[in-house]
């Protein structure tokens, strides 16, 4: 938490005075009674009270102070607050690895049932679209607000060979500008998810596309998808295809984004989740001055209220 007018919080000095003066004149008047009174005098005088009543009322008053001192410094935090908008370009690997069945019932299949439940639950203002890549990129549903249009190009994907990731990320950013251009603006806040299983092969390198993306402003968060021991039947051959980890992790690192890995269906759904989670809020700084002043208020009520119940009188 920051204050926009620190100098203001001075004004917690004389409720920090207040709070010691209460706290040494109940000490006194206390010695005071024990000295002039006998105990089982005191008793038969004074009705039994529970001991929190006398000082409730004080206490939420000094609260109520301090909260306005408080308010009187403006203070602001960083909160998460949701987007209203957003240009999301889901980017998927078609490549023929992603028929290896390490994961159940295979990674294809796995990969397009979490991806439609991630565009499902994006915020109804988002824009979605969908970006294939094997040796060749496909922009299979360009960005729109068209839910079904996304989701049906996730659930007609279909394999060839060879990986261009670096391709597939330049074909998601060149969608991103057009969906600025299409708004008159220069920008528009976006975010690509992109999920692989395999080495780039063909095309720019992910470190090119890096590049890019850094500096159109665009982060790309990536999903590392399959495990070490993934296969595919090529030639009457078994064909390791593990995952190349590191690359997609350091894509997402220079671009501000975030480097996942998901070696199950479950995990991949949990992914996503959290990806949806992250892209659907911003950081923004917010002012809490009103919020401190209104509690202030409400917390001296409260004090005059319970006063006047117990005491007859204000604290």
């Amino acid at each position: 938490m920051t204050f926009l007018s620190p100098w203001w919080l001075l004004t917690l000095l004389p409720v920090v005075a207040l709070a010691v003066v209460y706290v040494l004149q109940r000490r006194r008047q206390s010695s005071y009674a024990v000295r002039f009174a006998s105990l089982p005098m005191l008793e038969r005088l004074v009705p039994r009270r529970p001991r929190w009543r006398r000082h409730l009322p004080a206490a939420l008053l000094l609260l109520a102070l301090a909260s306005l001192g408080l308010a009187a410094g403006r203070p602001q935090a960083e909160l998460q607050v949701p987007r209203e908008n957003a240009t999301v370009i889901v980017t998927v690997d078609v490549s023929l690895s992603m028929e290896a069945t390490d994961v159940e019932p295979n990674r294809l299949e796995a990969a397009q049932d979490a991806a439609v439940k991630f565009v499902e639950g994006l915020p109804d203002g988002f824009n979605v679209g969908v970006v294939t890549f094997s040796g060749n990129v496909t922009v299979a549903a360009p960005p729109t607000a068209d839910r079904e249009a996304a989701v049906a190009a996730l659930e007609d994907l279909d394999l060839d060979t060879r990986t261009a990731i670096g391709e597939g990320v330049f074909t998601s950013l060149d969608q991103v500008a057009r969906m600025a251009e299409r708004n008159g603006e220069e920008q528009v806040p976006a975010h690509i998810v992109l999920l692989s299983d395999g080495t780039n092969t063909v095309g720019r390198t992910p470190s090119e596309a890096a590049e890019a993306a850094t500096a159109a402003g665009v982060p790309v968060s990536t999903i590392a998808y399959g495990t070490a021991e993934g296969t595919v039947m090529a030639e009457g051959q078994l064909v390791p295809v593990p995952v190349d980890e590191a690359t997609l992790a350091t894509l997402a690192t220079d671009t501000g984004g975030t480097a996942y890995t998901a070696r199950s269906s479950d995990e991949l759904v949990e992914v996503y989740d959290d990806i949806r989670s992250s892209i659907g809020f911003r950081a923004e700084d917010v002012e809490l001055t009103r919020w401190l002043a209104v509690l202030g208020l409400l917390l001296g009520l409260v004090a005059a209220g319970l006063s006047l119940r117990w005491f007859a009188r204000f604290p």
